[in-house]
């Protein structure tokens, strides 16, 4: 079974299956893979992260997936990672810089993941914007009303029917899927008519992810 779901998920992120909102994610992601082919061995991930900006930032203009202007009077908050702004009564748009991660590839990943795991709060890459020179991914995502604070004990069970680990705090771990997921505390996780809603997860893939 779970053999068969990481099979699935590996064609997801080789853009061979579709997926709600995947299409363009999974277009820049093979663009992304593919220019690493073809390019040298960075020497070190900052210096590799430097290269693929530039490329993304190509790819962008290219494609004219630049978005010139976001009402910056509709901000709701921010984090280590993101900058989030209400667009319309029923979607926010949330500004990532994958500082969390080594590369853009990962970041894209890590939406892939996401809708694959919680379509009811899927990411749809909308475009990419600067700010101070920083690159941000501009992602839409639907707005969902809390009606009580999140038990995370219910996340853990959740997350533990799902072969996810809890291996500190609030980061688990699926073993036989190499699938990290970080980060899920109860700003991340809203409870809404005693429903779970997912809306920023965190997930890295292993080197486990890859084996057949």
């Amino acid at each position: 079974m779970q053999n068969h779901l990481k099979h699935e998920l590996q064609n997801v992120l080789s853009g061979k299956s579709e997926i709600r909102f995947g299409r363009t994610v999974q277009s820049i992601a093979c663009y992304l893979v593919d220019g690493e082919k073809t390019s040298k061995v960075a020497e070190n991930e900052k210096h590799f992260k430097h290269q693929e900006t530039k490329r993304l930032e190509e790819y962008i203009s290219q494609e004219k997936f630049w978005i010139k202007e976001i009402d910056l009077s509709q901000y709701v908050s921010e984090g280590a990672e993101q900058k989030v702004y209400l667009k319309d009564t029923e979607h926010v748009l949330k500004l990532n810089d994958s500082i969390y991660y080594n590369s853009w590839k990962d970041y894209l990943y890590n939406l892939l993941l996401h809708n694959y795991f919680f379509p009811d709060t899927a990411y749809e890459l909308v475009g990419f914007t600067k700010d101070n020179e920083i690159l941000y991914a501009v992602v839409q995502q639907s707005y969902v009303s809390i009606t009580s604070s999140t038990d995370l004990t219910k996340v853990k069970t959740f997350l533990t029917m799902n072969g996810f680990v809890n291996n500190r705090n609030n980061d688990y771990y699926n073993p036989e899927l190499g699938i990290i997921l970080e980060d899920l505390h109860d700003e991340n996780v809203l409870t809404r008519n005693e429903v779970l809603y997912f809306i920023d997860t965190v997930f890295y893939l292993t080197d486990e992810f890859w084996k057949s």
